[in-house]
């Protein structure tokens, strides 16, 4: 298992994230991940990186597929990757509705034929095979319908990519969306993971690796695994429980929000509901303090060092090939390499 150190939204505190990074570089963390949402971007942040690194992993966790078209997303991601030499992870997502259509003003559409085509097509540019055509039900390379000037030709990429294959993960949580994910990515991208309750995503992996005859052993789970170092265990899970419960109870509408439905497969459907609903009333701190401490101590790794030690083993033993740190304190993140 390698690690990895998720910065988050970090745009406006770049530079007190980078002697973290630059730590991260130094001990073995094996790749960086900046994450954007409607606010700063994660391109920026991720070049910013990569001028002051030398050999971590750059990684997109997510950049938002509504938001960019497929063909910027191959052009950002193959210059990227130029400029560092090949070390950029490519991490894709759909983002949700409220943020889709509320903030980059497009539909939200059909999400799993829009991650497959898009996904389609950034490779077929990173190959640089042949010139670009492409016909689906969200994307149409050249662009012939309405408004169409009829003067669109065919383009293969100016630039010649350092690799013809750079690694594609995909954010995704609900069960058909994992399966897709699973047929024809490199990696995924999961939040909220637990390692005792992996058998609930197998299913849906399994069946995605079998619709395209692959074993897995080539695809990396990769989940964002927060974590908070210090003596007070409860302290630590206090210090977690606000993101927590602003995913489950004020990522996406009632109905329509994917973290608290995770919550409830894992069986915190009476907590998740209590959260949800004092969150949209705006009670957050009320809806904070009900964050189980079963569901922190799964998904995150918090108290005193030897008992985050002592909790990674359980992450060695599933089938995650890339632990992502969620974390600002350096002082954890040698002592977690040390432990592999």
């Amino acid at each position: 298992m390698r690690l990895g150190l998720n910065l988050g939204y970090s745009g406006s505190s770049i530079d007190n994230a980078l002697p973290l990074v630059q730590h991260a570089d130094e001990v073995g963390i094996d790749s960086v991940w900046a994450a954007e949402a409607y606010g700063s971007d994660a391109v920026t942040v991720l070049s910013y990186i990569a001028a002051r690194t030398e050999n971590i992993k750059l990684g997109s966790a997510i950049l938002q597929m509504p938001g960019r078209t497929p063909a910027n997303t191959a052009m950002t991601a193959m210059t990227l990757d130029a400029l560092s030499h090949g070390r950029m992870l490519l991490g894709l997502g759909l983002s949700g509705p409220q943020v889709v259509e509320g903030w980059h003003g497009v539909p939200y559409g059909k999400p799993l034929t829009r991650t497959r085509e898009y996904v389609e097509i950034v490779r077929t540019i990173i190959k640089r095979e042949e010139a670009l055509e492409y016909t689906g039900e969200e994307y149409q390379i050249p662009y012939v319908g309405e408004g169409a000037t009829g003067l669109g030709k065919p383009l293969k990429s100016i630039l010649h990519p350092v690799r013809n294959e750079i690694p594609i993960y995909l954010a995704s949580i609900g069960p058909k969306n994992i399966q897709l994910t699973a047929e024809i990515a490199d990696g995924w991208l999961p939040i909220f993971y637990s390692p005792e309750r992996e058998d609930i995503f197998n299913e849906n992996l399994d069946a995605g690796f079998d619709a395209v005859g692959r074993d897995g052993s080539d695809f990396d789970i990769a989940p964002t695994c927060y974590v908070a170092m210090g003596d007070d265990v409860d302290a630590c899970r206090d210090m977690l429980r606000p993101m927590f419960a602003l995913y489950i109870g004020g990522m996406g509408a009632k109905g329509k929000n994917f973290y608290f439905n995770l919550a409830c497969r894992y069986g915190f459907e009476e907590a998740a509901t209590q959260i949800q609903d004092l969150y949209l009333e705006g009670k957050k701190a009320e809806a904070t303090a009900l964050v189980p401490d079963a569901l922190v101590d799964e998904c995150a790794l918090v108290g005193p060092m030897d008992r985050i030690v002592d909790r990674l083993e359980a992450w060695k033993e599933s089938r995650v090939g890339t632990l992502i740190l969620g974390t600002m304190q350096p002082e954890v993140l040698e002592p977690l390499v040390n432990a592999l």
